[in-house]
């Protein structure tokens, strides 16, 4: 590829772009303890991992998010590979899971099936807390039943995994949006509605007033706030199937002792959910606070070209879990500290520590050193680093075929044996050595 003079010749300090940002060490251990905790829950519940790839074809997201939704129509990072065909980097998990389901054959397996995913996720739009153009999701799905009881158990599913994190101050807010039968007559209702106060909304709004009337109740501009708390219901446009399984999902969630508030204007902002959509929010949040949030599918595996197949799911994102562990001042388990750091003096003693470090490797040790530093200068680099032990190395012990063990928290410090090193440090014995 031929890149312009200026791209080849200027030289410069390249930042990560506007919305992109980095995972540094130090914030690993909130990710490794979500995953973990995403992982365990998923497994007490039934759901394997899938991971689907970062990119698909543009078509997909098209079909399925709805081609009038912000995430098509503003959101998406869309681009044509050397073959001239449209690719887009994934915008939300549920549709790629969703096509993993039809072109694995997985409709002939044992239903529903229970699926995963911890997944990165890109969106042009404007930064903001918790938010990036491109964060993660710990998702699941549950394909091929339309029982009730499986969105009370997924919406259990996501309460449950927020408060094994340790969140405790968290709201659940429920609606059902009917279902292609019943849905018509309320967003002719809806549209009634708001045509009567068009020159009061906001511009996205006038647009969705004409293109996709549901998506009103999901404005968050102020100005269109208090048109949306006046405006139709839809639980009073449920057809009886859909009243019936709202009713029965409700009754479900009492029974699992899952605090619930009934939410109206709850829609969710992607154009394939029917009956069941939910939020996990902070007390007192909104649904730009939201931390978990999802609902049921009934339509979209057969607008992808299968079966009618029922669906629901839910997804967290991740940012938005850090940013509220971090308010709630949650503790999270560090990252285990290395065992051994290996200090030496003199170059003998180097190659000694170099040959040392690679056997206590092979054995599970993790082992960090030696360095060409002053032995203070390693022995103080130990310390910050809170490994347990450093090995010592100098002259006379290369000689002797010995080490100095030094418990670096009891400060204990013993000559020993090469060959003790190992049986020593798992036992934790030094002390009476």
């Amino acid at each position: 590829m031929r890149y312009p003079s200026w791209e080849r010749l200027e030289t410069k300090l390249y930042q990560a772009p506007r919305g992109i940002v980095d995972t540094l060490p130090g914030e690993m251990a909130y990710w490794r303890f979500i995953e973990q905790k995403a992982a365990s829950v998923s497994a007490l519940y039934g759901f394997e991992r899938i991971d689907t790839p970062t990119f698909e074809e543009t078509g997909l997201f098209v079909h399925s998010v709805g081609e009038e939704t912000d995430i098509v129509t503003k959101e998406m990072y869309t681009f044509n590979d050397r073959s001239g065909k449209s690719m887009t980097l994934r915008p939300e998990g549920t549709a790629p899971v969703c096509r993993a389901y039809l072109e694995h054959g997985m409709g002939n397996l044992p239903q529903p099936v229970k699926l995963y995913y911890l997944a990165d996720i890109f969106r042009y739009e404007r930064p903001q807390a918790g938010r990036l153009r491109q964060f993660h999701q710990f998702g699941c799905e549950t394909i091929g039943d339309a029982d009730p009881a499986l969105d009370a158990e997924m919406i259990d599913l996501a309460w449950q995994f927020c408060k094994t994190l340790g969140l405790s101050r968290l709201e659940l807010k429920l609606n059902s949006i009917g279902c292609k039968k019943c849905r018509p007559a309320f967003i002719a209702a809806l549209k009634g509605y708001y045509q009567k106060h068009a020159d009061r909304l906001c511009r996205d709004c006038k647009l969705r007033l004409e293109r996709n009337t549901l998506r009103l109740l999901d404005c968050k501009q102020d100005a269109c706030q208090p048109l949306t708390r006046q405006a139709p219901r839809n639980r009073d446009y449920l057809c009886p199937e859909c009243a019936g399984h709202f009713s029965h999902l409700q009754h479900y969630l009492e029974i699992l002792g899952l605090p619930f508030r009934l939410e109206d204007r709850l829609v969710r902002g992607l154009d394939y959910y029917t009956r069941t959509v939910f939020e996990i929010q902070p007390e007192g949040g909104s649904s730009q606070s939201t931390i978990a949030g999802g609902g049921r599918y009934d339509d979209l595996i057969e607008t992808l070209g299968g079966r009618p197949t029922p669906a629901v799911g839910f997804a967290s994102g991740i940012e938005r879990l850090i940013l509220n562990l971090k308010k709630e001042a949650v503790a999270v388990p560090p990252l285990p500290a290395p065992h051994i750091f290996l200090a030496s003096l003199g170059e003998p003693a180097k190659e000694k520590a170099l040959r040392l470090a690679a056997d206590l490797r092979k054995k599970g040790f993790a082992v960090l050193g030696p360095l060409d530093r002053s032995l203070k200068a390693q022995m103080r680099l130990a310390n910050t680093l809170g490994v347990r032990y450093t090995v010592i190395i100098g002259e006379e012990e290369v000689k002797a075929g010995t080490v100095q063990l030094r418990e670096m928290a009891a400060a204990r410090q013993a000559t020993v044996p090469v060959k003790e090193i190992e049986n020593i440090i798992r036992s934790g014995d030094l002390a009476s050595l």
